[in-house]
């Protein structure tokens, strides 16, 4: 512009100073120029570089479909990896739950009092916990039938079969079991069918609960009462009793010695029956009477010792063995030794009789018993048994098989058991002849020597 204003106003040319000045001033502005190009570039090359820095925006996704696609699946995808995640968890919470579920069932089933069965309806025993096995005496009870485990003919088999055949629901029965050792227990059942899903019977529930020890505490109590109304009433009967045989004997001698021929042999027939019912009033007084026990301490071995060494005196042809663990009980020595003595002799008597040898085995051991120690007599013969009608019968009184016998020996037995606070039983041996057992609560000095030892002092 300068230039244009100096020539068109015809002013001389410029000199070397006013160009020099021209020239630093077109510099400037080309510096300037060149600046301002370089930060346009330099703005334009950073964005460019931020979006290739920036991962693909929505616009180009959408106007790519394969892109699209692929970014779609893979979410899918992912949500489907987290699904399946929590869905294992779930399975694994799950299967934790029913694990814990079956241990707890398992463990309420094996530590439950009461016996356990479940039967199919084919008859097979699926399951039998501890105390089931334990009632009926026989181990291993899962899937056999329950018509061998049990036996088809017993009673708690029979209630089975009725329950699978007629869906029949049992309510507190009480049955009689003979375990397959021979012993006789009392069983309280429950059975009920099970039904599944469909609505139809699947099998049947079974509850036992072993009912013996309570019956033989039941039987002891009616026994004691049935001994004290027995004794009150008798007591008197007994003495007119003798009164009027003293008398019959004492008629029956004067003629005796008075007459002669079949006279003097019929009153002595008189009094050999008066002695005889004599001595039967006799027993049964003793029987009846009351008992006065002293209270001491007994040794277990030195009573079976003295019986034995008796009976071996009276019938020698008879091998009899003593053993096992005997300790000391809390009673009267005089009765424990005449019930010691009347159980070691009729065993005796019935192995006596025996034609290949008679054989009887006196036993001792010390069992627990509601937390107390018990001392346990078995005596053990291997004569012809008991039959099993009279199993029930023989302890009462004026019963007996034998010809000349008063029926008062085992009677007297078992009160004097009783009035010691024990028990006594009679059962047939697997192996052939009979056993009776007897039950005597240990001694003070026992028990508390077990005390100690429980208690590790």
């Amino acid at each position: 512009m300068f230039l244009l204003g100096t020539l068109q106003t015809g002013v001389r040319a410029p000199s070397g100073s006013t160009w020099m000045f021209v020239a630093a001033l077109l510099t400037v502005v080309l510096l300037a120029v060149a600046y301002l190009i370089v930060f346009a570039l330099r703005r334009t090359l950073d964005r460019g570089i931020s979006r290739a820095k920036e991962p693909d925006s929505a616009k180009s996704v959408s106007d790519n479909p394969a892109a699209f696609m692929t970014a779609s699946m893979q979410a899918v995808i992912q949500k489907l990896r987290e699904q399946e995640k929590e869905l294992a968890a779930l399975q694994r919470r799950d299967r934790e739950r029913a694990e814990q579920t079956e241990k707890l069932s398992e463990a309420v089933t094996r530590n439950m009092p009461a016996g356990l069965l479940l039967i199919s309806s084919a008859g097979l025993i699926t399951s039998a916990n501890p105390a089931a096995e334990a009632a009926l005496g026989v181990r291993m009870l899962a899937y056999r039938r329950y018509t061998e485990a049990l036996g088809s003919d017993s009673p708690l088999a029979k209630l089975i079969a009725g329950c699978l055949a007629e869906a029949h629901t049992y309510r507190r029965e009480e049955i009689e079991y003979a375990t397959p050792g021979g012993e006789l227990r009392h069983l309280g059942v429950t059975i009920s069918p099970t039904v599944g899903s469909t609505g139809q019977p699947t099998g049947a529930l079974c509850l036992l609960s072993d009912l013996t020890e309570l019956a033989a505490l039941q039987h002891q109590v009616q026994v004691k009462e049935s001994l004290a109304a027995l004794g009150e009433l008798s007591a008197g009967i007994a003495h007119e009793f003798k009164n009027s045989l003293a008398t019959i004997s004492g008629y029956a001698q004067m003629i005796r010695s008075e007459a002669t021929g079949d006279v003097a042999e019929n009153a002595q027939r008189i009094l050999e029956q008066t002695r005889a019912l004599a001595h039967v009033v006799t027993e049964f007084l003793k029987f009846a009477r009351p008992l006065v026990l002293s209270n001491e301490e007994v040794a277990v071995d030195t009573l079976v010792e003295r019986a034995i060494s008796e009976v071996r005196d009276a019938i020698p042809e008879v091998e009899i063995s003593v053993g096992g663990e005997m300790e000391h009980v809390l009673g009267d020595e005089a009765l424990l030794r005449q019930a010691l003595l009347n159980l070691v002799r009729n065993a005796a008597e019935a192995a006596g009789s025996q034609p290949f040898g008679g054989r009887v085995v006196v036993t001792g051991t010390v069992e627990m018993n509601a937390g107390r120690p018990v001392q346990r007599i078995t005596i053990s013969d291997n004569g012809p048994g008991i039959p099993p009608g009279d199993l029930s019968r023989i302890f009462a009184p004026f019963y007996t098989t034998k010809t000349n016998g008063t029926g008062l020996g085992l009677a007297v037995v078992q009160k004097i058991v009783l009035q010691h606070g024990g028990s006594v039983e009679a059962r047939n041996r697997p192996e052939g002849g009979a056993e009776l057992i007897v039950w005597l609560p240990a001694s003070r000095e026992r028990s508390a020597k077990l005390d100690s030892v429980a208690a590790g002092t």
